[in-house]
């Protein structure tokens, strides 16, 4: 006789449905629904008590057919110039933290200072459906433009300013806060300022800055801007180094360096330790972006402070009351900036 077959159990091969949480949370699947797609739309209590439920019985929401029943995503693309020994990076933490609450998920995307890449990203990202953009900067190519408009999905631009945003705006003026740095030289008695940073094509807020110091320098010391350039030199501290070496064979009687990132001038300020150079006393050196490594220099760095956070968190309010279709009151919002002086000058 053969042996008889044990019945396949059905309960290990079927996957946990809507109905199964439902019955362990005590609730509606409607309710476990909304949970799912919009968690603030339901009491606290009751939100809990299904969030528990989904994680003992391990229920993943399908998502895609979700997607095309409500034909939203759930996902917003974020496409920022880098991440590494980025600032830009603390921005898509908070937006990501921000947005997570609300069930939506981050897709990614680096253009390295390529406004042509940034285009090809928008196009791949499109094709994924997002609910919505995040953009670093406010200059992009016409074919950019083109997308996002045949698009009709909000756009939250950062880290820049105009009056005329694609949609929404969160940003500050990168020239204001270089001409707020070159005040600061001035009124500690610095008068040959020289400008040391990375010039590309797809960086407009490095033109700026360098655009802002110009303005304020002939504003108020009434010379010649004094400037040296990277070129396409990678955003790290060994470039700070080849920056201050140019300025002191350019500009010898320099007696302030003003680096455009944080990172430039951390690594020209351990130069100067290392060989002996005092700072401030031989001249002064600032930075921009308020890099953590910034306050542990000795001396430590004066610099621009940028809320980084803020923009990231505002940018997802924002995007979130846009993709609900609700009435954004001010379009552009400034955040500002501020000078954080210490030791270096």
């Amino acid at each position: 006789m053969e042996p008889r077959r044990r019945p396949r159990r059905r309960s290990a091969t079927r996957s946990v449905t809507l109905n199964d949480v439902a019955a362990a949370a005590g609730v509606s699947p409607q309710t476990v629904s909304r949970v799912v797609r919009d968690p603030d739309a339901v009491a606290d209590e009751t939100r809990e008590r299904v969030e528990n439920a989904i994680a003992t019985t391990g229920y993943v929401p399908n998502l895609a057919a979700s997607n095309l029943a409500s034909n939203r995503s759930r996902a917003v693309a974020a496409i920022v110039p880098q991440i590494s020994t980025s600032v830009f990076a603390e921005t898509v933490h908070a937006f990501e933290s921000a947005l997570a609450p609300h069930g939506y998920q981050i897709f990614l995307g680096t253009t390295e200072y390529r406004p042509d890449h940034e285009e090809e990203l928008v196009r791949s990202f499109l094709g994924r459906r997002p609910d919505g953009f995040l953009l670093v900067g406010t200059q992009h190519t016409a074919g950019t433009r083109t997308l996002l408009a045949a698009a009709g999905i909000p756009v939250v631009e950062t880290w820049g300013w105009t009056e005329d945003p694609v949609d929404v705006l969160v940003g500050f003026s990168n020239t204001a806060a270089a001409a707020a740095l070159v005040a600061h030289l001035v009124e500690r008695g610095r008068r040959r300022i020289t400008f040391a940073g990375r010039q590309l094509p797809g960086d407009p807020r490095a033109a700026e800055r360098l655009a802002g110091y110009r303005d304020a320098v002939r504003d108020l010391l009434g010379t010649p801007p004094r400037e040296v350039d990277a070129g396409p030199e990678a955003v790290t501290m060994d470039t700070g180094v080849t920056l201050l070496d140019a300025v002191l064979e350019r500009y010898p009687d320099t007696d302030a360096v003003m680096f455009s990132s944080d990172v430039f001038a951390a690594g020209a300020l351990l130069a100067c330790v290392r060989r002996g150079i005092e700072i401030p006393g031989r001249f002064a050196l600032t930075g921009f972006g308020d890099f953590e490594i910034a306050r542990h220099l000795v001396p430590a760095l004066t610099t621009v402070a940028v809320p980084n956070a803020e923009i990231g968190a505002t940018g997802a309010a924002l995007l979130l009351d846009r993709m609900r279709r609700r009435d954004v009151a001010q379009r552009c919002h400034d955040v500002g900036f501020r000078v954080v002086v210490r030791g270096s000058t």
